[in-house]
């Protein structure tokens, strides 16, 4: 039995100046997982390549156990952008007048739920919404046909804390159904680090990590040291590491041995951003 609805495997894309390079993770039921990485890394070209909107050069998608671009799939998936892209004229009435013709899972029940929650008026034209209104709508629409798949590319960027925190309870409501998954991306580490299982790093087209957030956020430190101090630590026991004007900080994977091996340095615990950071702007990265 199928247990991933994301599957890709050395999924390649050439442009000028860029090449998704042998992607290869997974997307399991039941899960959220987190696709992060700098501004052009190529999660966007990934998230199309996956929704067939582009064609890949090389490589495997399956969703839910089959290639993507049948078009069977797209009954189970729901996708929101950064930005809304229903027409200014319509209102939600009208929206579900016409998705209501395109899904046939569409549950009106659902949808009118969720617009009484988020208090998105009926009657009242898209042009008159806030852009968080306009997310919240986009999301909405997404989530309104019971998709097994929710596929989120900068979902909740620009919008405010408190909006934010109530899409991400939203998510954290429909992902129940362990038949169900999201994938989310985001240059807002700290939402992905709230709700992810999962979390992958993209960086200049290539996988860095593919890991559970729990062992990111838990297991990987900064040792911070001076700079003589730092010619004695073993290259075994860090990732990363860069330098400032007054000390060396390093990235480590297991911070609890390491403080127990140095016990002269400071080791602070790592958040998700900051394990971003180390290895995409660090100075040397370490082969395993």
């Amino acid at each position: 039995m199928e247990n991933n609805n994301i599957l890709v495997q050395n999924l390649c894309k050439k442009f000028d100046g860029f090449f998704l390079d042998n992607v290869s993770f997974k997307v399991p039921k039941g899960r959220i997982v987190g696709f992060i990485g700098e501004n052009g890394a190529g999660k966007s070209t990934t998230i199309k390549l996956i929704l067939d909107e582009l064609k890949k050069d090389s490589g495997r998608i399956e969703l839910f156990g089959i290639d993507h671009s049948q078009f069977s799939v797209k009954e189970n998936i729901g996708v929101a952008f950064d930005e809304c892209h229903f027409h200014d004229v319509f209102t939600t009435c009208d929206i579900e007048k016409i998705l209501s013709g395109v899904y046939k899972s569409w549950d009106s029940n659902l949808y009118r739920k969720y617009l009484n929650k988020f208090e998105l008026p009926q009657r009242q034209k898209i042009s008159t919404f806030s852009k968080g209104m306009k997310m919240k709508l986009s999301i909405v629409c997404a989530v309104a046909h019971r998709p097994k798949l929710l596929i989120l590319d900068e979902a909740t960027t620009g919008l405010d804390p408190v909006v934010r925190d109530e899409i991400l309870d939203l998510f954290l409501d429909y992902i129940q159904d362990e038949d169900c998954s999201i994938f989310f991306s985001s240059h807002i580490i700290s939402d992905i680090q709230k709700i992810a299982d999962y979390v992958i790093l993209l960086h200049k087209g290539r996988i860095i990590f593919e890991e559970q957030k729990d062992d990111l956020v838990n297991n990987y430190g900064i040792l911070k040291c001076g700079r003589e101090k730092f010619a004695s630590i073993s290259e075994d026991d860090y990732i990363v590491y860069r330098t400032t004007s007054m000390s060396v900080e390093c990235l480590v994977k297991d911070k609890t041995s390491v403080k127990q091996k140095y016990r002269n340095t400071v080791v602070d615990n790592a958040t998700l951003e900051d394990i971003m950071l180390f290895y995409i702007k660090g100075g040397i990265l370490c082969e395993e």
